[in-house]
């Protein structure tokens, strides 16, 4: 796979080659970026994994297709295929979650500071459905599996709100928080359960079609949960009281079978529960977690198909840079860090890194062994394993480069020689 650079500030993908070289002479004096002001959110479709939305922090969404780029070669600059700009029809403020369509590529959803949820189309990039919710939306969810279009909204608002798109209804709210909600998430097996993490510490688990709504709270403390013996609460015992986190939940990812439930607060912690229980799997990441930010903050968790059976792993979206962690004893496996930027620090030191820098979205590429990072200072990098064709490949364009280096030094040096030959074979009067 070849490095890739988004550039969201040049030409479209559709320009000729002449706009291309025009905006070739741009990119070589600016420094190039997917949104000027930073990227606040991404996505990747979940069937081809061919395109990529992205949200800007100047309410700007971009579509960008990732077949464009050829293996064939060693770097690639991207530029969209789409932009939607902020007018008065689109977005007014700060993009803040993006996902595409569960069972298609041709739609996808945005939300922003500005209230508004939209339905937007990704061929002709209009909104079809604006629903304004008079309050920030952080997050939104839609079901990778339900027969319903319900849109489950964390908001400014201490209630989860739902949006139907059938019915253009967005009245329903599930009450339970006692502050801003920050993050929801639908299971991605039982399709009326919803999770919801809130700015009160407390992680919250939902079934629409009661009466009630709630089937209560995660709590750090507890060892027995709150689902039950079947996940929906049959001999469960009901509990609204509790916590998950010391500090405001803005993280909450299930593992795509559903056991197991991932979340992140502001506490800089993250915690994994079981599911088939509720209890907290008491993982523990170390102290280099870092999450102060109000934004919704999701990890990343690796697709179980390519992994060994019972493994599980997560990449953790850190201050400046991307750390992988064994999602159930919580090993550090690796950490990313990107060009140019020095690692972050640990809890507990005085320094503290670049909120230029900083992480704010993780999208993994379907059918694929990689993942695409958004950041704060608004760039959008492309994250493959290395192979050992790759180390070879490196190693041969160094030793290229290095040959290169030699020939032009002996090159100057036989230039330099020379002159002074000629020099000193002239004959030199002093006046």
């Amino acid at each position: 796979m070849p490095e890739i650079e988004f550039d969201g500030h040049g030409s479209l993908s559709t320009t000729t080659e002449s706009d291309r070289q025009h905006e070739y002479q741009r990119s070589i004096k600016d420094e190039i970026c997917a949104h000027r002001a930073g990227v606040n959110c991404i996505a990747v479709d979940r069937f081809e994994g061919r395109y990529l939305i992205s949200g800007g922090a100047e309410a700007s969404v971009k579509l960008w297709d990732l077949a464009i780029a050829t293996n064939t070669q060693r770097q690639f600059t991207n530029r969209p295929t789409a932009v939607v700009k902020k007018s008065a029809t689109s977005h007014q403020y700060g993009v803040t979650h993006l996902c595409f369509y569960p069972f298609d590529s041709l739609a996808f959803i945005s939300s922003s500071y500005d209230h508004k949820l939209k339905v937007y189309s990704t061929e002709t990039m209009t909104a079809s459905a604006t629903f304004d919710l008079e309050s920030v939306i952080y997050s939104h969810s839609l079901s990778p599996i339900a027969s319903h279009l319900l849109v489950a909204c964390a908001t400014q608002h201490a209630a989860v709100r739902l949006v139907d798109l059938r019915s253009g209804s967005s009245t329903h709210s599930l009450a339970g928080h006692q502050r801003a909600v920050l993050s929801v998430a639908w299971s991605p097996h039982e399709e009326y359960i919803l999770a919801s993490g809130g700015s009160d510490g407390t992680t919250r688990l939902w079934d629409i079609r009661r009466s009630s709504n709630s089937l209560g709270v995660l709590d750090l403390e507890d060892s027995v949960g709150v689902v039950g013996e079947d996940g929906l609460g049959k001999n469960a015992r009901h509990r609204n009281h509790g916590k998950a986190h010391a500090d405001a939940v803005n993280g909450v990812v299930w593992t795509d079978d559903g056991q197991y439930l991932v979340t992140a607060s502001h506490d800089e912690r993250v915690r994994v529960w079981d599911m088939s229980t509720g209890a907290n799997a008491l993982s523990h990441f170390g102290p280099t977690i870092q999450n102060k930010h109000l934004s919704t903050l999701l990890p990343l968790l690796v697709p179980s198909n390519i992994l060994k059976p019972g493994k599980q792993a997560m990449f953790y979206p850190n201050q400046n840079e991307i750390l992988m962690f064994d999602l159930f004893d919580g090993t550090l496996l690796k950490r990313l860090r990107f060009p140019g930027v020095a690692a972050a620090p640990v809890r507990g030191h005085t320094t503290q890194g670049s909120p230029r820098n900083r992480t704010t979205s993780l999208a993994w590429k379907a059918g694929d062994v990689g993942f695409y990072s958004a950041h704060s200072d608004g760039a959008i990098r492309a994250w493959v394993p290395v192979t050992p064709e790759d180390i070879e490949a490196d190693k041969d364009m160094a030793q290229e480069a290095n040959g290169d280096e030699d020939e032009n030094r002996k090159r100057k040096r036989d230039a330099l020689e020379e002159i002074f030959r000629d020099l000193t074979r002239q004959k030199i009067t002093f006046t």
